[in-house]
């Protein structure tokens, strides 16, 4: 049960960090204000460290990890391409990546729930990603 738990919990992080990363590089391009790029430059070099541990954990288990769900990466590419083709500001990017972060948090914190057996070591790197994600939301509120 402890590695089942561990193993689920370490594909939804390791989703949730390529789904976070892909939201960055989606809309990096678009950013106007350089101290708000660089903020989400930093957010995704701090997803890409916590991947990096996300995958050697996975790697213990002879497990690759989870794909982003197709569906939810391609909604929120629609989202995002029909919000910015609408606005394309930096306000409605700070919009967007909050709204993301906010799903972020609220399913890693659903999977720490669900998961309860999983090791200590995956319940911290679920922590640390969910620290990071509430920590952009707050970030990027004056871009709003």
């Amino acid at each position: 049960m402890i590695e089942q738990d561990t193993v689920r919990l370490l594909r939804e992080c390791d989703a949730g960090i390529r789904m976070g990363v892909a939201s960055i590089d989606e809309v990096e391009d678009k950013i106007c204000d350089q101290s708000f790029r660089q903020l989400l430059t930093n957010c995704k070099r701090e997803h890409e460290k916590l991947k990096s541990e996300v995958r050697t954990q996975l790697a213990g288990f002879c497990d690759e990890g989870k794909a982003i769900d197709p569906l939810a990466r391609g909604m929120s590419w629609v989202k995002t391409n029909l919000m910015l083709g609408i606005d394309d500001s930096d306000k409605t990017v700070a919009g967007l990546m909050t709204d993301g972060c906010n799903m972020g948090v609220k399913s890693l914190n659903r999977y720490l729930n669900q998961y309860k057996a999983a090791s200590e070591v995956s319940k911290d790197i679920a922590k640390r990603l969910i620290k990071q994600e509430e920590q952009l939301a707050v970030d990027i509120r004056p871009y709003l």
